[in-house]
């Protein structure tokens, strides 16, 4: 019996559910581009527990997306994880935000997660149709040829905001497929996610706990 708490700030999107063992409960989220998750994720947090009758010390565990992605809105995110799990003394799951868009929609072929990473560079990584790594996530800068080798013998899904990129760059063929409904990672995606893990108690050091950005902050 375990109450999860999953909290998605990896983009623009400031997303919280609530789960319970496998099953999704309630979530709240909102896609702004100005990154208002400092004003919005606790606030989310206390609303989605007040319309549930869930109280904070009856959560199991919280989970929460460890990039890549915004520096700004994963530090928000981990910070509020971390104090949730100290407070309540309950683990931290984390769960990459690309991961978490390849566990959007079912896909018979290769799932490339892209994420926009500035200029003409995406964080990408390349999974199976069983969410195994293909391709180790990383950044990249995308030109004519990227995932053009992959394609030859697989159907690709590109889905997140780094494929408008993609479909602007890269010198397609009819194995490429990209879906629009599919920009941003949600934190209804993590629940299947995050609850595999919980039984496995694969936890992260609350003490030591980073998330991965993949490379270094710029200003510009």
């Amino acid at each position: 019996m375990s109450y999860l708490l999953n909290i998605e700030t990896s983009t623009t999107n400031c997303s919280v559910s609530l789960s319970f063992e496998n099953n999704l409960i309630d979530y709240v989220e909102q896609d702004s581009l100005n990154y208002s998750h400092s004003e919005h994720l606790h606030v989310f947090i206390n609303e989605l527990l007040n319309n549930n009758n869930i109280k904070f010390n009856q959560l199991n565990a919280v989970s929460v997306s460890r990039g890549p992605g915004s520096y700004t809105g994963l530090r928000i995110g981990l910070s509020a994880a971390k104090g949730l799990c100290y407070g309540l003394d309950i683990p931290l799951i984390s769960i990459s935000s690309l991961k978490i868009l390849a566990n959007s929609i079912k896909f018979d072929g290769y799932i490339i997660s892209t994420i926009d990473a500035r200029r003409n560079e995406v964080y990408s990584c390349i999974y199976n149709s069983s969410l195994e790594i293909v391709r180790k996530e990383k950044p990249e800068i995308i030109n004519h040829e990227s995932f053009i080798d992959i394609s030859k013998e697989n159907k690709l899904l590109i889905v997140g905001d780094g494929q408008s990129k993609c479909k602007e760059l890269i010198n397609t063929n009819d194995n490429f497929s990209f879906n629009n409904s599919i920009l941003r990672p949600t934190s209804k995606n993590m629940i299947d996610l995050a609850f595999n893990k919980f039984k496995k108690s694969d936890f992260e050091d609350l003490a030591y706990f980073e998330p991965k950005y993949l490379k270094e902050f710029r200003t510009s």
